[in-house]
């Protein structure tokens, strides 16, 4: 993967190294190192400059990126692969149910990384695959990509500062759900699991989602949620913590945990989704390098869709 970030040095910028006004850009100091064994990757008006050169007013700095390797286990699957967005510095990805971000044991070829390492490799660009907002397998929706080390980490940065505004969409079994809040709610993980999460009150890292319902009717309720914090199971722990799970969810869902859906039984079959119904609906950031604002939205797939449908009676066209 290539990328040549351009600046033009102004008088502000003027009497600082090389270095520092990287940093100033969001580049890391792993990003740093990185580029210094790269060849001619740093250029002063088309000269090679060591990191502590002083720049000085209109010169015209360029570094020029080039990373050769490509995620080692990682093996290139042609899957469908649903692009939003795509530009030099990130992707945004529809990723769909029932598809893990990485490769895991008995995941080793089925994953977004499997799909997304194709897509380069049909094109012959060697590609790391670093991916942002990581969603759970059952999860859909929207999904960040970065194409390189520099975007990676400014992104990175930016969710840990919690600079990416996300917005998602569930279907839950509404217990009284207030209209709106704001649950306050540590999550760690649950004692004798590798997967599961928990509210933790003493050890859990802390927690916070926005919720407000867009309509609710048979029990169930249709929720708009928002992030301040990304941890993992977030969304599910803390409806479950509301007592109001997410529907299809058999981790932390008990009604849905013991129960199998078959083809015969058409009634059963339209109350449950077979998967938890929670998307990704909205990813809302500035851009890590040119600073332009982004948005997107993806619609609701087809099977929360349709649930709302057979058992909600509305659309959620209806509330846009």
């Amino acid at each position: 993967m290539k990328r040549t970030f351009t600046y033009q040095i102004t008088s502000a910028d003027a009497g600082h190294n090389i270095e520092y006004f990287l940093k100033e850009q969001g580049f890391s100091n792993q990003n740093i190192i990185d580029l210094k064994k790269m060849p001619e990757s740093i250029l002063v008006n088309g000269v090679w400059k060591h990191v502590n050169y002083s720049l000085q007013p209109l010169d015209t700095l360029k570094v020029c990126m080039k990373e050769t390797a490509s995620s080692q286990k990682i093996v290139p699957v042609e899957l469908p692969l649903d692009i939003i967005y795509e530009d030099e510095d990130l992707l945004v990805v529809n990723k769909p149910a029932d598809m893990p971000i990485h490769p895991s044991m008995g995941n080793y070829e089925n994953t977004l990384a499997n799909a997304v390492a194709w897509y380069y490799h049909k094109q012959n660009i060697p590609f790391v695959f670093r991916c942002i907002n990581r969603l759970d397998r059952n999860t859909s929706g929207l999904t960040i990509i970065a194409k390189h080390m520099v975007s990676a980490n400014i992104l990175s940065q930016m969710v840990a500062e919690r600079e990416i505004h996300r917005e998602y969409l569930a279907i839950v079994q509404d217990k009284y759900l207030p209209d709106m809040g704001i649950v306050y709610a540590p999550i760690g993980r649950k004692e004798g699991s590798t997967i599961e999460r928990a509210i933790d009150f003493i050890n859990g890292d802390r927690a916070i989602t926005q919720y407000q319902v867009l309509g609710r009717e048979n029990g169930y309720a249709f929720v708009s949620l928002k992030l301040e914090t990304g941890r993992t199971h977030q969304i599910r722990v803390h409806m479950k913590y509301m007592k109001c799970p997410l529907v299809g969810d058999s981790l932390y869902n008990s009604k849905e945990s013991s129960y199998v859906a078959t083809l015969s039984d058409v009634s059963q079959d339209t109350r449950i989704l077979k998967r938890q119904a929670l998307h990704s609906a909205k990813l809302e950031f500035i851009h890590p390098l040119t600073k332009k604002p982004l948005c997107f939205t993806q619609k609701l797939p087809d099977d929360m869709t349709n649930f709302l449908i057979k058992n909600m009676s509305f659309t959620y066209e209806e509330f846009q």
